[in-house]
Parts: C-alpha cells; structure tokens; sequence
C-alpha cells in the first residue's frame, strides 16, 4: 500500500472537536443542503446567526467541502456503472503520480482509491453503454501510464448509492 505522502493524500491530524450543534448541521445539511440558514437554525435549535457562524466554521475547517446536485445518471444516458480494478507497477513512484493525475483529469471517473490486496487502484467509472465502456478503456485507460493490467465488473443495479456519511461516532 503506498505511504499516504506519496499518495498525494495527507495523513489528517486529529478531527476538529464537533459538538451537537456542529452534527446536528452536518446532518441536516446532508439531507439538504439547499435549506435556508432560518430553516437550518430551526432544525437544529440555535438562532440564524450562530448557525450562519457554525456553517462557515465547518467550510474552514474543510469538515464541509462543497455542495453538489444529486444527478440521476440514467436519466442523463449514464448507464453503465464498472468497477475497475487497475493494476501497476508499484515500483516506479514517478509513474504511479503521473497515473494518478491522469486519472484526476478523466470526467468518466468518478470515484479514485488505492486499494488492499491485488491490484493497486480501484475507479468507479460511469459511461453511456457497453461499447463506450470498450472504447474508453480502450482509447482513454489502456494509454495512461504504468498500467499493467485492468480488471471490470459491473454494476447490475444500485442497493444503496449516494449514501450521506455516517455521524454517529461524533
């Protein structure tokens, strides 16, 4: 498994101390994030101004990283979701990042991780339909550096998918 500063990702310190109000919000704006702050204040018991404070607290923390629409893929002619198990060469350090940052730069991907046990990343990947599948691993995947070998599954219907996190043990 790479070193995490290898990686490009960063080994996070402790988490910033979250109490009730701070969950409570990252709760309420995980349902929805469109809610008025009045109406977030309400769900969560403070006045608008402590929250408005709370909110802009947690961006700065980068605890709340952004705010997206949820998109239903097939009703954009998204179909085919593969999983794809990318094998490489963990040896040569120089490739691997350029691999990574091709694989930042490539819109089909939307989800990038190293992984345990064979195989050095796993992609979710999103496409229209099986021939694009083909021709994107074969035109776009297949010509990234330091890949050695691809494995792909793929999904045959969705149980659970854009799932809010689990706040919990906060």
């Amino acid at each position: 498994m790479p070193d995490a500063e290898y990686s490009g990702q960063t080994r996070s310190a402790a988490p910033p101390a979250l109490d009730r109000y701070d969950v409570a919000i990252l709760a309420a704006l995980q349902r929805d994030a469109r809610q008025s702050n009045a109406d977030l204040a309400a769900a969560i018991g403070l006045s608008a101004a402590p929250t408005w404070r709370r909110v802009r607290r947690l961006e700065e923390l980068g605890v709340i990283t952004g705010y997206r629409a949820e998109i239903d893929r097939r009703k954009i002619g998204l179909g085919v979701l593969a999983f794809v198990r990318v094998d490489t060469e963990r040896d040569n350090a120089e490739s691997t990042r350029a691999l990574e940052a091709a694989i930042r730069g490539l819109p089909e991907v939307i989800a990038c991780h190293y992984i345990s046990g064979a195989g050095t990343f796993e992609l979710q990947v999103l496409v229209p339909d099986l021939d694009a599948y083909s021709r994107w691993t074969m035109e776009t995947l297949f010509k990234l550096p330091n890949i050695k070998d691809l494995h792909t599954s793929f999904s045959l219907g969705e149980v659970k998918a854009g799932a809010a996190l689990p706040l919990g043990h906060l």
